[in-house]
């Protein structure tokens, strides 16, 4: 598997990893990424170099992606949480034909070796309140859940969750693969 930084031209591609993935949990009573995410949201996080493809080799279609940057939300954070250096983990989509082979876990491990080698303290993320699974999923992968935010008053809620940022051995010096 290789890393990729998402281009402009992946956008079209990260939309899809969300409706394809809106679709597979709609029946199952998940209303997780129902309502779209604005595409110009999306793009300005290619355009600053947060958003990752994964791919088996530089001419497949991505497998899966991730967002990785140091933005905590301020509904879902502490103040005195955001002083620590943390990275944070958004929108990690995994396509439906790669799915159950351990690559979520593997991109979770290459975020914390990301977190660890940038200096953060701790790799976050936060998880909808509605998605008990997804919540078992990362309390597996070494996460320890925080707190569970719900405010309606201002619209948001997420399950949110940490572990420390620590390099996992396997992982290469250089573990991206720049451009397709």
């Amino acid at each position: 598997m290789i890393v990729v930084r998402a281009e402009p031209g992946d956008l079209a591609r990260l939309i899809r990893f969300r409706t394809d993935t809106a679709a597979w949990l709609q029946p199952q009573g998940i209303d997780q990424w129902s309502l779209p995410f604005p595409p110009s949201q999306m793009a300005a996080s290619i355009a600053r170099g947060e958003v990752y493809l994964f791919k088996e080799n530089a001419a497949a279609d991505a497998a899966a992606t991730v967002t990785l940057d140091r933005e905590a939300d301020d509904l879902l954070w502490t103040p005195e949480e955001q002083l620590d250096d943390a990275l944070y983990v958004h929108k990690l989509t995994v396509d439906r034909a790669h799915a159950g082979a351990g690559l979520g876990a593997r991109i979770l491990d290459w975020a914390g070796t990301r977190a660890a080698r940038a200096g953060a303290r701790w790799l976050r993320l936060d998880a909808w309140t509605a998605n008990p699974q997804l919540q078992a999923y990362y309390l597996n992968q070494g996460f320890h859940h925080v707190r569970t935010v719900n405010d309606p008053e201002v619209g948001g809620s997420g399950w949110v969750a940490q572990r420390p940022a620590q390099a996992t051995p396997g992982w290469p010096d250089v573990d991206l693969t720049e451009g397709h």
